[in-house]
Parts: structure tokens; sequence; C-alpha cells
């Protein structure tokens, strides 16, 4: 094709250098797929598509022929109901299977941490006092997943794998279950997941029917002391019910990866509360070369008519 005739993309993003990251492996594997920075670009009426990480709207909607949006990650709550998106044009995610290896390496090691004191042993070790802690078979500690993705059904296995008692949230019990495991399903599966559970996983899509599903009554259904990981989306999360939860003792701490605001402000509060463990949106990843694979694919399909293998209902949200 001439350079007229690629197919041409543009690199959205206000935080990430996506050209930086991806740039190489997509001009390598394929001329005939061009995608630029913004500022690049001649005519904004030949971008067929953009490859996003939390774009703004104004910048969606510069493109007046765009097709397809398509994140790098595994989230698309950024794209779906933006105003600068067409209602026509397709969306698309990254589906990259180390991320659910490293999402479940991420969550196994939280669970660990807390239930076996790694903490208050690190307190010790740094007096110079031998202070061993009690143990519990790990099948006395309940946890309950929320979600069962190709994430949740990762952290499921991995946990499963180290003994742990497993309760699934999940919208239909899935065609290969986990032996041990508990599936819980329908309207009231969140809340018969996390009753009595020790720990909460979170790692649902977000979507209307669970924003802010991580909320007072959820918690009071947990066993008393117990813990969250919040892998899911921030916007999951209401703050002002955390907050009350780890006051009144119901909760003993949370592991907080992703929040409505990111990056977390400096002079967040959260960052001195010593019963949150607080990571920068780093529980998984994306590798490069797949993200970049995976970009040519879906936008070859655009091209050959093909329905687009990554892409996202908008009606379910994923």
């Amino acid at each position: 094709m001439s350079g007229s005739d690629q197919i041409l993309g543009v690199y959205l993003s206000p935080t990430l250098d996506l050209q930086s990251l991806y740039g190489a492996e997509l001009e390598r594997a394929d001329p005939d797929i061009a995608v630029l920075r913004p500022e690049q670009i001649d005519d904004p009426a030949r971008v067929r598509f953009a490859v996003c990480w939390l774009p703004e709207a104004k910048c969606l909607a510069a493109y007046p022929n765009l097709e397809l949006a398509m994140s790098i990650g595994a989230g698309v709550n950024d794209l779906l109901g933006n105003p600068g998106l067409a209602e026509g044009v397709a969306i698309a995610r990254v589906r990259d299977p180390h991320q659910a290896a490293l999402m479940a390496g991420y969550a196994a090691y939280e669970v660990l941490h807390v239930s076996r004191g790694f903490a208050e042993l690190a307190g010790s070790a740094a007096q110079a006092r031998w202070a061993p802690l009690p143990m519990h078979a790990p099948e006395a500690t309940t946890i309950a997943v929320l979600g069962n993705g190709t994430m949740g059904a990762a952290v499921t296995k991995a946990l499963r794998a180290l003994g742990f008692g497993l309760r699934v949230a999940c919208r239909s019990t899935p065609a290969d279950p986990i032996d041990g495991v508990t599936y819980c399903t329908g309207p009231e599966g969140i809340i018969e997941a996390v009753t009595g559970a020790r720990f909460v996983i979170n790692i649902l899509p977000l979507t209307p029917a669970t924003e802010n599903v991580l909320d007072a009554a959820l918690f009071a259904a947990m066993a008393r002391g117990g813990w969250l990981v919040q892998i899911g989306r921030g916007e999951h999360l209401n703050e002002a019910d955390l907050l009350s939860a780890l006051d009144s003792g119901q909760l003993a701490g949370a592991t907080l990866d992703v929040f409505r605001k990111e990056p977390l402000p400096a002079d967040h509060p959260w960052w001195r509360d010593g019963r949150l463990r607080i990571t920068p949106h780093i529980a998984s990843d994306s590798i490069p070369s797949v993200v970049a694979a995976q970009i040519l694919s879906t936008v070859r399909e655009l091209r050959d008519c093909i329905p687009l293998s990554l892409g996202v209902e908008r009606a379910r949200g994923y």
C-alpha cells in the first residue's frame, strides 16, 4: 500500500506515551498499518482507529471517521459512555494471558502477607525478636472472589491451589468449575459469596450494576476483622464506607491498587493510613509485544469486516 492507502490510527492517552511502548512492535510487524501521535497526523479524517488509555473526550471527537477505539488494558470504562466516542464506533480491549497470571500472583501475595502475619514478623525481626505466630490451616480461611472472567478465574485457581476455601460471585456457573470452589450466582451472588469471608478480592468489570458495589452492606457481611483486596476499578469502592468499616474494626485493613483518581494525589490521606496497603495500579500489566499483536489483529479484522475477536459488548460493558 502507498502511504495514503495505509490504515491510519492514532495514539490517545493523556498519561502514557503509547508510541514509545508499542510503536516499534507495530511498525516492524505490518507496514500497511500506521499509528501516529495526534501531532503527527495531517488529516484527522483519515484516522480509522485509536489506541487508547484514558482518552479525553475532546481528543476522540477530533477524528470524524473513527471506526474503532481499542483499550490497551482489560478495562474499557474510560471508553464506554465517553461523550467523545460516537455510538457506532466499535470498542475492543486487550486480553493478555500474562495479565491473568500476574493478577493471580498479586492477589495470592496479599492474602499470604496478611494471613501469615508477615508484617508483624518483619516488625519482630527489626527488633531482633524471635516471635513465631500461630498458624491456621488454609482451608479454614474463606476467600470471596468477585468476578470470574479471565482474571478472576486465574486468581481463584491460584488460591485454591494454596488450599484456601473459595467462593466466587459470577453471572453464571462456569462450564469448567474448579473442584472445591463454590460458585454464587444470580442477584444475591455477591452478598452470598462475601458472607463470613475473611478476604474479599474484587475483580469485577465496571458496569452500572457494579459501581459502588464495595459498600457498607458488603463490608458488614464479611467476617469481623476481614481484609479487602481491591484490584477491580476505582469506581467499585465506596470510599466513605471503607473508612467507616476500618474505623469500626469490621475491616482490619485493605489492599488498594486502583482508585477513582489516578495517580492518587500525593496529599491524599490514604498514603499515611497504616491500615492500607497501596500500590500504583500494578496488580498486572500487559506485555508490549502481546498488546501490539492484538492491536494488529483487531485492526485487520476491522479492515476485512470480520467480527472483532476482542470486541466489547457495549450493553454488558465488557
